[in-house]
């Protein structure tokens, strides 16, 4: 198949690695050099370079994966004066795979199909470990004739592809999902944080909150506390991993999701002031458990 790849950041170069290891013929666009000379230097398969976003619709592609950093950015790749839009993509399949709000998803769909193209929002979850190793998890937006047409190329980079209804509800499933992945974490980081506070080892008090019912993914995979999870970025420093900026940006898109649906999110909006607090001090760019910090400001 040949497939246009825009947006070659952290998540989207292993995404496209994986599918070029597939067999699969790429033209990729990244607006920045260095992330193109990546993909085109891997070795991995036949990828071809586009110097714009119209150069790379009329390559030829019959699918579109699109993997950018915010609901502006996707605006201006498919609906922009030179976006994908600009060029006719009859039959085209559109996929965003970035994570932004469920209603520019919607607008962007929208936009695709009057220019008879097709179109699924899928956002992803499982960070840079899962891109790599093409274990991700796609929440997936759209018809479902569609989806079921697309989800062989899904399983060539992720391990769990969700369908979740009609167009927006991929990025409905993964802002809620990350509303509350963000709360379990200030959760775990207070629990954590007290109990050792008081006198316990805190790989004993983890022990004892993963066999009992406080058990979450933040605290038995991620554990925010150093010396508990070995794998975790709180055993080096806190870096690497899902950036505390990146989850600030999450609970935004839940927080005015809710807005506009009219649905009280209280911890989701406490949440947001946390991270919101804590990027203000310097620490966006450290792993988004480096939120216990906050808490002890020592670790």
């Amino acid at each position: 198949m040949k497939i246009g790849f825009i947006g070659l950041g952290h998540m989207g170069a292993p995404m496209a690695l994986n599918l070029l290891r597939a067999g699969h013929e790429l033209c990729v666009f990244d607006l920045v050099a260095n992330n193109v000379e990546n993909v085109l230097n891997s070795g991995a398969g036949q990828v071809k370079r586009a110097a714009s976003v119209q150069e790379l619709v009329s390559n030829g592609v019959e699918v579109i994966i699109t993997m950018l950093p915010a609901a502006p950015h996707v605006k201006s790749v498919y609906l922009g004066p030179t976006g994908i839009l600009a060029s006719p993509i009859k039959g085209v399949i559109c996929i965003d795979s970035s994570t932004i709000d469920p209603s520019t998803a919607r607008e962007v769909a929208i936009a695709v199909h009057e220019k008879d193209g097709l179109m699924l929002d899928a956002p992803v979850s499982g960070g840079t470990g899962g891109a790599v190793a093409g274990t991700l998890t796609f929440m997936v937006g759209g018809t479902q004739s569609l989806f079921e047409q697309m989800k062989p190329l899904f399983a060539q980079m992720g391990k769990n592809i969700v369908y979740c209804g009609g167009s927006g509800n991929g990025q409905v499933a993964k802002v809620a999902n990350n509303m509350l992945l963000g709360i379990s974490m200030i959760a775990t980081a207070e629990a954590m944080s007290l109990g050792v506070s008081l006198g316990m080892d805190p790989k004993t008090l983890a022990g004892i909150i993963n066999t009992s019912s406080g058990r979450c993914w933040s605290s038995d995979t991620y554990n925010p506390y150093p010396g508990v999870i070995e794998t975790a970025p709180a055993n080096r420093g806190y870096t690497g991993g899902f950036g505390a900026d990146l989850m600030l940006k999450d609970l935004g898109l839940a927080t005015e999701a809710a807005k506009l649906s009219k649905q009280p999110v209280p911890l989701g909006g406490l949440a947001e002031q946390i991270y919101r607090t804590f990027s203000s001090q310097g620490h966006g760019g450290l792993d988004f458990s480096a939120i216990i910090k906050l808490l002890n400001p020592n670790l």
